[in-house]
């Protein structure tokens, strides 16, 4: 080797290698040079390898076995490898060379490997020749080469058990697959030591075996009065037949025959409306014979699918149902209660409590034109709460839901919803446009609900061409859609029906067809709009269900799960004291003010699991029920003023009249006082007991003829019900107040309820009713009528020498006129409907010529001191408190004094009239009818004999 390598010196040196040769930086240019032509090639080793190290070992055998070559062998140094390098992080290996020439290699382990900490290797590795000298470091290097390396495992642990100690219970006289199952694991790696192949029973002569995977029978029946308990000993084997370091030992405890149970509770459990949440079972235990088990699980179901629609829900009206959850306006109530507006509905069997319209193939019911548009547009809703059963007879017929047919002539469905062979179907044809083309006509969904007898939630939302169903919450997308022609314009008109579907044409008579076999409720249309998630299922919420008092309370290790309406409550735990408190938690309520009396039934089943055994006991089932009692009905009462007058101009203004200024909404319940003395035998006395609780509508009619629009009309500001959340609806009928609201909320709007009549002229009075309620109708107040009259003024002439003055409580106001010397008119402002009417007749002229001028000169000094000091004061009367009485028998009673009450007062008018002739113009006319009203007051003792004044009202 020595002299092969002194012959490349001479070619070094021929190739200026030699020191100090074109300086420094030609040098070491040159030198690079020379290495890229003697080390030519990279070297070379396969592209990946598998090796095994068995572990505490440090020797791997690689498949193939590390080997690199270079081309440039035998080229000294550029030929030879000089090194193995491993690419990774904290890698236990590292490859060394054997032979720099041959390129062998050894791969080892740096330190001991455990198969339990890591059972296989991979990385990277590769080559590095020696270069083109010693001194040289531009080595080069092979690909690299991956490397996957496994350890193979020592059977070096023990099979060990999970558990010390096993313990199961089982009853005497029974012959089990399992008893219970007991498992041991073991650490090494590998599948060969780590899996247990075999258990054994190390305690003879017991009635006991055990198979492979751990699960311990008894051989015989085993008898509690031969032997309570069985303690045996049980080892395990791994694969590699290696036994456990420690054997377990099993409990069997043998328990006589037991008869387990609910104990302790009561099969009529009573409910209080308004009482919140109250327990079923507050003692209830269960009784296992002092067996243990290893999980229980109850079942608490609720059953309510015949009380209203499936539950004990709002039976406000769906508008008003709608409102509270926050759905968008526009809703069309398909089936409302009958009334005079909705009397579509009233040949239909219905449960008014519940607002439940019953179908029995034999009747339907028209919608009047113009109650739903025409054109529901691409985007509409169609809700409903729908009860079906099977269809009768072999082959079913269509059941109509829902149709909008041709009136006459033709019998073309528009839209359609119906049953057939219990699958739900929604048919839309669109109208005919510029594209005659096929469109998504029919809809079907296939549920098991629709024809099991119960009571759903369906929802269908309609944004054409995507129709979707949501039932009861849940989605679900039609399973077939078929396709059809659009329907060309005609000029025939359409029929909207329920329960059947109208046929208008094409029959020698009109008439119903594919009558509905059912009950509906709540069946409504939204024309342009669609029901959010939310809304729907706030739609269909229970009102009633199971409650847990305290969760906090219910311990560890218990799971519970209600369904979505909390009418099941699944419980499960291992431990039957915790069990037992969690079911005493359970408890009914229903948060309605006013829920549906009778019965709820209850059921509770349980499933117990012991150990090894799906189910070890079986409890009977507890069947009980929750009787709602009937809440105490309210009575609602209205209660004001109820007559009353105003003057005939604040009729003519722009606010009217207000109706109920004073209206007051109460409701109370009667409730029994006990007696104080408990043995006392006496009947119990009723205490009303006021409440608070919501209204859903009040109704203001119109008596005695409905209202002339030309003249008259019943006003109130939108803003008054939109800032209270209500709406109303207004005719010549009267007026109507509907939505879900507190009775403070409506007191506040029908405080601005007011009256107007333009031409309040020929107008006597009016009279109002007014009427509220609460459920849909379920609870109605007092019918309160008001009257309101109209003061209106009326002049007399003197000649006739009479003077009308009828009496009215709350408003008088008298009007004084002069003329001229030789007239004296007297004028008061008389009242529509008096209840008194007092014919004056004194007018007689005597001892005017004698006594006139003294007299005159003393009532025009009077009468002037009046007339500056009501000029002074300018006093605003507030009319509607004031109160006069007359006691128009006092001239009667003392006809003497009328007529020297006569005297003065022709003697104060002639001065009057003498006095004030120069001015007698319109605006002086004018002054002293603002005048003489608050004058009058302080007249002589004669007028105020006539009148006697409670001022205690009056504001100063």
């Amino acid at each position: 080797m020595l002299t092969g390598r002194l012959c490349w010196v001479p070619l070094l040196l021929a190739l200026g290698v030699g020191s100090g040769s074109g300086g420094g930086g030609g040098g070491s240019r040159q030198r690079r040079l020379l290495a890229a032509k003697v080390n030519k090639h990279k070297p070379w080793i396969e592209t990946s390898y598998h090796g095994v190290i068995t572990e505490n070992n440090d020797t791997v055998i690689l498949d193939p076995p590390l080997v690199a070559l270079d081309k440039d062998a035998p080229v000294p140094f550029a030929g030879e490898i000089c090194a193995f390098k491993i690419h990774g992080q904290e890698l236990p290996f590292e490859a060394v060379v054997l032979n720099k020439t041959s390129g062998e290699g050894r791969l080892r382990a740096k330190s001991p490997i455990d198969c339990e900490l890591q059972k296989e290797y991979t990385f990277i590795i590769q080559a590095y020749d020696c270069g083109a000298g010693p001194r040289e470091t531009a080595w080069k290097k092979s690909h690299k080469a991956v490397v996957h390396i496994q350890v193979k495992d020592v059977n070096e642990f023990a099979p060990a058990f999970k558990e010390p100690a096993y313990r199961a219970v089982v009853t005497e006289g029974k012959i089990y697959d399992s008893i219970l199952q007991v498992e041991a694991v073991d650490e090494d790696c590998s599948p060969q030591y780590s899996q247990i192949c075999n258990y054994e029973i190390v305690t003879t002569d017991v009635p006991f075996a055990i198979d492979r995977n751990g699960n311990i029978r008894n051989t015989e029946k085993l008898s509690y009065d031969k032997q309570h308990q069985y303690e045996i000993l049980v080892t395990a084997y791994d694969c590699g037949q290696k036994p456990a370091a420690q054997d377990t030992l099993v409990q069997v405890d043998v328990k006589p025959v037991c008869k387990p149970g609910w104990q302790d509770w009561t099969k009529r459990i009573e409910y209080q409306p308004g009482s919140g949440s109250v327990p079923l079972f507050p003692d209830i235990h269960l009784e296992t014979c002092d067996g243990a088990v290893s999980s229980i699980q109850i079942t608490t179901e609720l059953q309510t699918n015949y009380i209203g629609k499936g539950c004990d829900r709002e039976t406000y009206s769906e508008k008003s149902l709608q409102k509270l959850c926050g759905a968008s306006s526009g809703i069309i109530d398909l089936l409302p209660s009958p009334s005079a507006a909705t009397n579509w509905t009233a040949g239909l069997l219905v449960d008014s409590s519940e607002m439940i319209f019953k179908f029995d193939g034999r009747q339907g019911a028209k919608i009047p034109d113009g109650v739903v548009p025409k054109n529901l547009t691409d985007q509409f809703t169609i809700t409903m709460w729908m009860k079906h059963g099977p269809s009768p007879g072999l082959r079913a017929e269509k059941e109509t839901i829902l149709c909008n047919s041709d009136k006459t002539e033709m019998n073309r469905h528009h839209y359609a919803l119906y049953v057939h062979n219990c699958r739900l179907v929604f048919l839309l044809r669109k109208d005919f446009d510029q594209a005659d083309t096929f469109r998504p006509a029919e809809f079907h969904w296939k549920l098991d609900q629709i024809c099991d007898k119960e009571w759903h939630y369906y929802v269908i939302n309609v944004e054409f061409p995507v129709v979707t169903l949501y039932m009861d919450g849940a989605t679900y997308e039609p399973y077939l859609v078929t396709n059809d022609w659009p329907i060309h314009p005609s000029h025939i008109a359409m029929q909207l029906t329920v329960g059947a579907c109208w046929q208008g044409g094409e029959v020698t008579k009109p008439r119903f067809a594919q009558f509905f076999h059912g009950s509906l409720a709540s069946l409504t249309i939204r024309p342009g709009k669609m029901d959010s998630q939310k809304v729907i299922s706030c739609l269909q919420a229970c009102k009633e269900g199971l409650d847990i008092n305290s969760l906090e309370s219910l311990g560890q290790g218990i799971k519970y799960h209600f369904n979505p309406s909390q009418s099941v409550l699944v419980m499960e735990g291992d431990d039957i004291g915790n069990i037992n408190h969690a079911l005493q938690k359970v408890s009914y309520i229903n948060s309605r003010q006013f829920p549906t009396a009778g019965v709820r039934r209850l059921k509770v089943s349980s499933k117990v699991q012991c150990f090894g055994e799906d189910v070890c006991i079986s409890i009977p089932d507890v069947d009980a029920y929750v009787m709602v009692l009937q809440a105490i009905e309210p009575q609602i009462t209205l209660r004001g003023t109820d007559r009353f007058w105003r003057p005939a101009a604040q009729f003519e203004s722009a606010r009217g009249v207000i109706l109920f200024p004073d209206i007051k909404i109460v409701s109370t319940i009667a409730k029994a006082e006990a007696p104080g003395d408990l043995k006392t035998t006496a009947p119990r006395s009723a205490v009303l007991e006021e409440m608070l609780h919501n209204l859903d509508f009040c109704d203001i009619l119109v008596l005695g003829g409905d209202l002339d629009p030309r003249q008259e009309c019943l006003e109130l500001n939108h803003s008054e019900l939109h800032q209270r959340h209500l709406d109303a609806t207004n005719s010549t009928a009267g007026y109507s107040i509907y939505g879900v609201g507190s009775m403070s909320r409506y007191e506040q709007v029908l405080h601005h309820i007011r009256y107007r009549n333009w031409r309040p002229a020929a107008l006597e009075a009016r009279r109002f009713r007014i009427k509220c309620s609460e459920l849909n109708g379920r609870y109605t107040s007092n019918e309160f009528n008001v009257e309101v009259g109209v003061l209106h003024e009326v002049r007399v002439s003197d000649k006739e020498h009479v003077s009308h003055l009828i009496v009215q409580p709350p408003f008088l106001q008298s009007v004084h006129h002069p003329e001229s010397q030789s007239s004296i008119q007297r004028s008061s402002v008389v009242p529509s409907i008096a209840t008194v009417v007092i014919i004056i007749s004194v007018c007689m002229l005597v001892f005017v010529v004698a006594m006139g001028v003294y007299r005159v000169r003393i009532a025009h000094q009077h009468f002037t001191q009046e007339a500056e000091a009501a000029k002074e004061a300018e006093m605003d009367w507030d009319d509607s408190a004031l109160t006069i009485t007359v006691n128009p028998m006092e001239k009667h009673g003392a006809p003497g004094r009328g007529d020297e009450e006569t005297e003065e007062e022709e003697e104060e008018v002639e001065e009057d009239v003498s006095s004030g002739s120069s001015d007698s113009d319109d605006s002086d006319e004018e002054e002293e009818e603002e005048g003489v009203g608050r004058g009058r007051r302080g007249q002589s003792g004669a007028r105020q004999a006539q009148l006697e004044w409670d001022d205690s009202t009056l504001p100063y």
